[in-house]
């Protein structure tokens, strides 16, 4: 146990040295993301027609503050479930051989990527902490009150485990190279409908029924639209205790999908490539 423990510390150590070697693109990259933000403000600011002389109250339970704060909380969901290039990466990795040094080596591969990946958010989070703080600041009119601590409480954890969502479906979705080693396209679907089913595009209630209800069934809300609308306090407390349940057997079956996959994988891959 000491030994798996030292060396899954070495590989964070030298994700986050790597994550730092260019410093300046990384924060470049990282203030680019919250340019979206300002766009969705005004988008909705003319749909609820903020301005106008019959401004919208409310759609679907919604009204303008609320909707400008789900998407602020969908943001900081997003920084903890999205993992661009993951499913890319590991599909390279099949393609071009890769993938071998993690067969040959005494080093798990989903547990590499997975400490990777932890060292990459741990940077992200490091420069964007000030950026986060400085928006929720300017726009903290959009907030009504502050939740009670269960629900603080609820809404860390689940932002937690969007993490462990997002990094186990990105990465059974290239493990699917192990059958077809093109998967660009099957990646760029699931992109698109991860855009809508994780509640990013728009939060999953204003779909209509019972389409939202099926939507609400798959594990993509626990990406966004959960620890959005977990302060906004649309759940009790005893919804948000099942709710928090249902993403733990989430995990569970993704873990348990991602290691099948894996094992079954490497059975019939053929080393092809450098």
């Amino acid at each position: 146990m000491i030994a798996s423990l030292r060396t899954h510390w070495i590989i964070l150590k030298t994700s986050i040295e790597e994550r730092l070697v260019y410093r300046g693109d990384f924060v470049f990259a990282t203030f680019v993301r919250f340019l979206p933000i300002v766009t969705q403000i005004f988008l909705w600011g003319a749909i609820y027609g903020i301005h106008s002389t019959n401004p919208v109250a409310s759609i679907k339970g919604y009204n303008y503050k609320e909707m400008v704060a789900y998407y602020l909380l969908v943001m900081v969901g997003r920084a903890f479930s999205s993992m661009p290039g993951l499913a890319n990466g590991i599909a390279n990795d099949v393609r071009d051989g890769t993938i071998k040094k993690y067969l040959i080596q005494p080093i798990d591969m989903l547990g590499y990527l997975f400490w990777a990946r932890m060292a990459h958010k741990l940077v992200y989070y490091m420069v964007a902490i000030g950026p986060f703080i400085l928006l929720f600041y300017l726009c903290r009119d959009y907030f009504v009150g502050w939740p009670d601590a269960f629900t603080v409480t609820v809404w860390v954890l689940s932002l937690l485990m969007a993490f462990l969502v997002g990094f186990l479906i990105e990465s059974l979705i290239g493990l699917i190279a192990f059958w077809f080693l093109e998967v660009s396209s099957l990646i760029f679907i699931y992109m698109m409908l991860n855009y809508f089913l994780s509640g990013h595009m728009i939060p999953l209630d204003l779909f209509p029924e019972p389409l939202s209800s099926w939507m609400q069934m798959l594990p993509f809300k626990y990406l966004a639209y959960f620890p959005g609308t977990v302060i906004l306090g649309k759940y009790t407390h005893q919804e948000l205790i099942f709710e928090l349940s249902i993403e733990v057997v989430w995990i569970i079956v993704l873990f348990s999908l991602n290691r099948i996959a894996f094992q079954r994988g490497i059975r019939r891959y053929s080393a092809f490539g450098g």
